[in-house]
């Protein structure tokens, strides 16, 4: 089994985040917070941009892996 099929572990960050509860924060915090979870989304955006563009180009080169 390839590690990309493995399912993620529990307890990620994106997890806990996930379950923070929200109640506390004020709306300029919240607003923030939107703020820095959306450049995350561009980042990740990115990186899985350069990854495919990796992974295509060794595909061109070496073949797909079955």
């Amino acid at each position: 089994m390839d590690d990309d099929d493995r399912p993620r572990p529990r307890g990620d960050a994106a997890g806990r985040l996930a379950t923070e509860d929200l109640a506390p924060y004020s709306q300029d915090e919240l607003a923030e917070r939107i703020a820095l979870l959306e450049a995350e989304i561009a980042r990740v955006e990115k990186h899985r941009s350069k990854a495919a563009a990796h992974r295509d180009a060794a595909e061109a080169l070496f073949g797909r892996k079955e």
